[in-house]
């Protein structure tokens, strides 16, 4: 176990060296830039640092670096002066690269800003700038006033859910604050994690995901025949969306391509008149598709002032959502064609299991964290925290708190255990978070919109839709305030 006081070293500008890396940096972004403690005069700067050693650069670390880096090294860094160019290039290059992998594997904005700003630090440059959006990274160094300010910037295109590589980087951030890596180790290490194979193969990655739906499939009341349904449409779904997306096909419709395999089972179901609860098949396999993680991210931005890319985060989820309710729709439309008595009653009451439910909660947990790439070492963590978040829910529930509160509620203390545990580790508070929230995801209301949408009842399709997004909002609100409260603890 991490002991807090030992690694929170070398980072400048922080008040307290109890804290961790993340919240002092946090701490420093949130103040005005006139009243940073780290705004020095030029000159030089004391602290762990890059300076120039003869030797060309050799090895993996040639093929990533923006320029030479070979043997920086730690020691007081001169920020004037020719010899910085190398120096600069270098850190700012590095920089940028652990900023991307941050932001591609769901990070916010605000908490790439904090790494970045960390790694700057970590080597002495204190006068730098960051400045992130949905698909851009940018950072600028000026070290004296009279100095011409140095820029460099990144494109992020491609983005994943690997949280093993998330926590790696943030081990890696954590060290470079502690001082005594040089840049090319930094880089060295930074290339292990980006060409580390993925925790889990892409096989493992598809059976967690049908396990997933059919354990979501019997939280909403459904039984062993609906279970298996759900667990090979969505294992089909996974499938048909993963083919699409190696042709290079946009995300809508590998979304929408996802969606129809679980809703051509339920239909199935019925024209074979089996006496089950069919939209439970549905309902799994929105569980398995709908994008809590990025709403997640979404409306953390927008709280954190980065509006520019909380809305683009917000249209990514927006079209996710669209290409589900297509794919559905389009195959419900179908049944109704062949005849089949879609009722939306079948749906408004789930029958009370309260055992079998937990474990199935418990499951949704543990597989949602296999398809996030989670260390196996967190995995009992996610099962027993989803279970606890559903019991959490349900009891509110029964208490009778409306659900959008019930569900805020339980993120909260989703958000500020998980947070608590992040920070003790000196890592990521993600893989502590998104995997538990997967129970309170509004599957079944956002199934009953567009079942009533299908049916012609746009109205009530349309309450049923804004319950749904009431739901995320309450959810992603939850898990961001009680992050802020763990911060304050």
């Amino acid at each position: 176990m991490v002991e807090q006081d030992s690694r929170d070293g070398g980072i400048p500008g922080s008040a307290g060296q109890e804290r961790a890396w993340q919240d002092r940096m946090r701490t420093l972004l949130r103040t005005n830039p006139s009243e940073r403690p780290d705004e020095q005069p030029e000159g030089m700067h004391e602290g762990p640092a890059v300076g120039p050693v003869a030797g060309p650069v050799t090895g993996p670390v040639a093929e990533r670096a923006a320029g030479p880096v070979a043997g920086l090294a730690a020691g007081p860094v001169e920020t004037t002066g020719t010899n910085q160019t190398p120096r600069v290039r270098s850190v700012l290059d590095l920089a940028l690269r652990l900023g991307e992998l941050l932001l591609a594997s769901g990070e916010a904005a605000e908490d790439v800003e904090a790494g970045m700003l960390a790694v700057v630090h970590g080597y002495g440059l204190v006068r730098c700038d960051v400045n992130v959006t949905f698909t851009m990274l940018t950072i600028a160094y000026q070290a004296t006033l009279a100095d011409p300010a140095w820029t460099a910037s990144r494109g992020v295109r491609r983005r994943g859910s690997d949280y093993t590589r998330l926590a790696a980087a943030h081990d890696l951030v954590r060290d470079i604050g502690e001082g005594g890596m040089t840049v090319e180790e930094a880089y060295r290490r930074l290339l292990e994690i980006r060409r580390r194979r993925q925790t889990y193969s892409e096989w493992q990655t598809a059976g967690m995901t049908a396990l997933l739906a059919g354990a979501a499939s019997v939280l909403v009341g459904g039984s062993w025949l609906v279970f298996l349904s759900a667990c090979l449409g969505a294992l089909v779904g996974h499938l048909l969306a993963s083919a699409l997306a190696v042709r290079g096909l946009p995300e809508f419709y590998q979304y929408a391509a996802a969606a129809m395999p679980a809703a051509t089972a339920a239909i199935a179901l019925d024209l074979a008149h089996a006496e089950v609860r069919s939209s439970a098949v549905i309902t799994g396999g929105l569980f398995a598709l709908l994008p809590g993680r990025a709403l997640v991210a979404a409306v953390q931005d927008g709280l954190t002032a980065f509006y520019i890319t909380s809305a683009a985060r917000l249209i990514e989820v927006f079209y996710i959502i669209v290409g589900i309710v297509c794919g559905i729709s389009v195959v419900l439309r179908g049944g109704i064609a062949f005849g089949i008595d879609l009722n939306p009653a079948d749906n408004l009451l789930i029958p009370s299991r309260p055992w079998l439910q937990t474990l199935a909660a418990a499951v949704l947990g543990l597989t949602f964290g296999v398809v996030l790439q989670v260390r196996q070492r967190l995995l009992g963590y996610a099962a027993v925290s989803a279970a606890l978040v559903w019991i959490c829910d349900a009891g509110l529930l029964k208490g009778g708190v409306s659900p959008t509160i019930a569900v805020a509620a339980t993120s909260v203390l989703l958000g500020l255990g998980g947070q608590l545990i992040a920070r003790r580790h000196a890592t990521s508070g993600l893989p502590f978070t998104i995997p538990g929230l997967v129970a309170l995801l509004p599957g079944s209301q956002t199934y009953l919109g567009v079942l009533f949408i299908v049916r012609g009842q746009t109205g009530f399709g349309a309450a049923h839709l804004f319950t749904a997004a009431s739901t995320g909002l309450g959810l992603a609100v939850g898990v961001n305030l009680g992050g802020e409260l763990a911060r304050l603890i």
